[in-house]
């Protein structure tokens, strides 16, 4: 068992996100890794867990990943995207607070952005997916 509290976690500012093969700016975003576990074999953990802070008006550009993840909102508003993973076109758009969690599957493409007048605050638990065989 680990036991970790938040705040002894490192804040770190993320500049940047990958997408298609360019890299775009994240605004006023940060990430403390609450747990991880593996790694990937691209220096990425199997499992983690991780508390997010996005300052008002920033946001998190289109994006896409090989694992799962969960969103949980903590605190404030965010206003969440879903692209079409063929054209990059906004699907679905919904606004988002306190209470609420968000599912985004394997390589969907999406993004976030903080509606509210202060920091906000989210959980975010990933998961690796793997091809059937390789599950035995």
């Amino acid at each position: 068992m680990k036991i970790t509290h938040w705040q002894d976690c490192e804040d770190k500012k993320i500049k940047k996100f990958p997408y298609r093969e360019q890299m775009n700016d994240v605004v006023g975003t940060s990430v403390r890794w609450l747990s991880e576990f593996g790694d990937d074999g691209n220096g990425y953990p199997e499992y983690g867990l991780r508390l997010f802070t996005i300052q008002p008006g920033g946001q998190i550009p289109i994006h896409n990943h090989f694992y799962h993840q969960t969103m949980y909102i903590v605190s404030g508003e965010f206003e969440c995207w879903e692209f079409d993973p063929d054209t990059d076109e906004l699907k679905k758009k919904a606004v988002c607070g306190p209470g609420t969690s968000i599912y985004i599957p394997s390589m969907q493409p999406h993004g976030m952005k903080n509606t509210s007048d202060s920091p906000s605050t989210f959980l975010c638990c990933i998961c690796n997916v793997y091809d059937k065989e390789e599950t035995v």
